[in-house]
């Protein structure tokens, strides 16, 4: 997110002149659509959207706006000059700042959809503010949003890096290797082991690179950089369709940008990925 983000679970006292909605209708988005661009609805005194808004989760603010997250049903339609679009398909007509927004919006109604009965008792819970949490009215459970930590690492070898071909990526790309953290597991660990389960080689010199929200649906993508260790490729035919070594003059088509994992593959491209 942008410096110019300060994130909150309670809206201030005094509340912005404008307001900017993250609006979902499932897992599509609601938009204002100009041309291939598009932006956040944002609306004030004179201008209202006249949808029916579940309950609405303060975000924080951003550039001095108010930030509001809600949903509507399925069977709702947008109003005029407006449109509802899956936010993967909004990731380049969006502006970057308002694209990561809506990741974090369409995280929190995902979790207050899910929580509003105790995965323990059943019991309705409530919001907790000033906690971004759920409390049980009941057996008192604090429920808090989900997050699941995920390691994607970028893969050299001398001058050369590894670079797959996933069986779930949309498109032709080619991209670094990513797995879920399991528990018990320190990142490291995961790194490895999700490396030699996926194309059978070792990996040694794992260090920390960066890490970026992930709202596909809930992760949270922690970035390393690591060397070739040992062993020849063997793939994991569920999880990799291909894998190869590649060179600064070869590779082949790239993750677009924005992505975490495409920011790793520009750090081996301009010679700075270990200097993070």
């Amino acid at each position: 997110m942008s410096a110019n983000f300060e994130p909150a679970a309670s809206p201030p006292r005094q509340p912005s002149a404008e307001r900017l909605l993250i609006v979902y209708r499932d897992r599509d988005l609601l938009v204002r659509s100009s041309g291939a661009a598009a932006n956040l609805p944002a609306i004030d005194g004179s201008r209202e959207l006249r949808l029916e808004l579940d309950q609405e989760h303060y975000l924080g603010r951003l550039d001095g706006v108010d930030c509001f997250a809600s949903h509507v049903p399925e069977d709702v339609e947008p109003p005029d000059d407006h449109e509802f679009r899956g936010l993967r398909a909004l990731w380049t007509r969006l502006p970057e700042d308002q694209f990561w927004l809506a990741g974090r919006g369409y995280q929190i109604v995902e979790w207050d959809r899910t929580h509003r009965y105790c995965g323990r008792c059943g019991e309705p819970t409530e919001n907790a503010l000033p906690e971004r949490a759920k409390r049980c009215s009941s057996c008192g459970l604090s429920s808090f949003p989900r997050l699941s930590p995920a390691v994607i690492v970028c893969i050299t070898r001398g001058n050369e890096i590894l670079l797959a071909q996933g069986t779930r990526f949309p498109g032709a790309f080619y991209s670094v290797l990513a797995g879920f953290v399991e528990p018990g597991e320190s990142l490291e660990e995961t790194v490895a082991r999700e490396v030699k389960e996926e194309v059978g080689i070792d990996v040694d010199k794992i260090r920390y690179f960066g890490s970026q929200p992930w709202p596909f649906p809930h992760s949270l993508m922690i970035g390393f950089s690591a060397e070739h260790a040992g062993g020849e490729l063997a793939l994991d035919p569920e999880e990799i369709a291909d894998a190869n070594w590649y060179t600064r003059d070869t590779l082949p088509e790239l993750p677009p940008r924005l992505s975490i994992a495409r920011t790793l593959i520009d750090a081996y491209v301009e010679g700075s990925l270990g200097s993070r």
